[in-house]
């Protein structure tokens, strides 16, 4: 059987997670569902799946020393730092160059740093049924989420008919990729039953992505080449990158691979899933009391309902008479939002970075 890596992509900036989320602690380096960093809980989920050497992280520079900090049974070389972001595509393509360098002949998938996952077990149990298509088909696999509501937060894949089977479970071949829809769609596609969320897990030979990456972004696998040409003369990885990467072609792997290659595979998930994606996000994984409050830290609700209270230290955080509120406090910050707002938080943070005075802040 063909080595496989893992490699986990964890350059977020978890910017609808402020105060609590800053650009050099971000989202997947707080306890934000869980009592360890998201990241942490990633990583510790795969064991007993895959060595932790055929790990790999892929983050940004500024996140670097606190992803190495909260991943100590990682080798440090297994964390690799983008000087800058390229997107996705670029991504892909240089996780696929390091588990080259490692094993040409070796299977990998990609996973996100922040889902929260319950059933360990069940992720990998359907991460080895991925392996096991991508390994047996000439195509790229996807695991693919059970829509429990309209969302209209999520990608969807479209799955078309049943093409086999491995290790006991049903695979598809991909229709489309379709991007985060109206209200209106989104029920239509729950109501078919032919729709998944698209969980960003994916598995693949590195002989059909390095096809894939040549086929439809020829541009951005020159430059990757160059790099890996340079690595195997010996040189060193982060100065070439802060050297060539920020010439990479900018464009996210959906658009530029996923929406055009044929050959896509999906598994249905085996296990539970929530990319936490916002902080109403914590109300559905922290048990509330009778009026549906829900509290991290030290607070107080007097004729109040459907509230979130977020504080990290002995500072009380008292509510009365309010509903369906979200007050999130840090050291040196104070968020209160509606909880229908949430999603708006990465408008505050964009407006926090545009002002001199509160650059600090983010």
């Amino acid at each position: 059987m063909a080595d496989r890596f893992i490699v986990i992509m964890a350059g977020g900036k978890g910017e609808r997670f402020w105060p609590a989320s800053r650009l050099k602690r971000p989202k997947q380096l707080l306890p934000i569902v869980g009592d360890k960093p998201m990241i942490t809980q990633t990583i510790e989920r795969l064991e007993g799946f895959i060595p932790f050497e055929n790990v790999i992280i892929l983050t940004n520079i500024e996140q670097l020393d606190g992803i190495r900090e909260a991943c100590p049974m990682l080798p440090s070389e297994n964390v690799v730092a983008e000087p800058v972001g390229r997107d996705t595509a670029a991504a892909v393509g240089l996780s696929v160059m390091l588990v080259k360098l490692r094993s040409p002949n070796a299977s990998m998938a990609t996973l996100h740093s922040d889902a929260y996952i319950k059933d360990s077990a069940g992720f990998r149990d359907s991460l080895e049924t991925a392996f096991q298509v991508a390994e047996s088909q000439d195509g790229l696999v996807t695991v693919g989420i059970s829509p429990t509501e309209p969302s209209t937060d999520y990608g969807y894949i479209h799955r078309g008919s049943e093409f086999g089977e491995r290790n006991g479970e049903a695979f598809f071949k991909v229709e489309e990729f379709k991007e985060k829809p109206e209200l209106e769609t989104a029920k239509s596609y729950l109501a078919s039953g032919d729709y998944y969320w698209n969980s960003g897990i994916f598995v693949w030979r590195l002989d059909i992505i390095s096809a894939a990456l040549d086929q439809f972004t020829p541009v951005l696998k020159k430059g990757l080449d160059e790099i890996e040409a340079e690595m195997k003369n010996g040189a060193a990885l982060q100065p070439l990158l802060e050297k060539l990467y920020p010439g990479l072609e900018k464009i996210p792997v959906d658009v530029a691979i996923f929406e055009k290659a044929e050959n896509v595979f999906t598994i249905p998930a085996r296990f539970d899933w929530d990319d936490v994606g916002a902080w109403p996000a914590i109300a559905r994984h922290t048990s509330g009391d009778s009026q549906d409050n829900v509290s991290k830290g030290d607070s107080i609700f007097v004729d109040s309902s459907g509230n979130i209270s977020i504080s990290s230290d002995d500072h009380l955080v008292a509510f009365i008479g309010v509903d369906d509120l979200i007050v999130v406090r840090s050291e040196d910050a104070t968020l209160v939002c509606k909880k229908e707002d949430a999603q708006r938080i990465k408008e505050l943070v964009k407006l926090l970075g545009s002002q001199k005075a509160y650059e600090r802040l983010i």
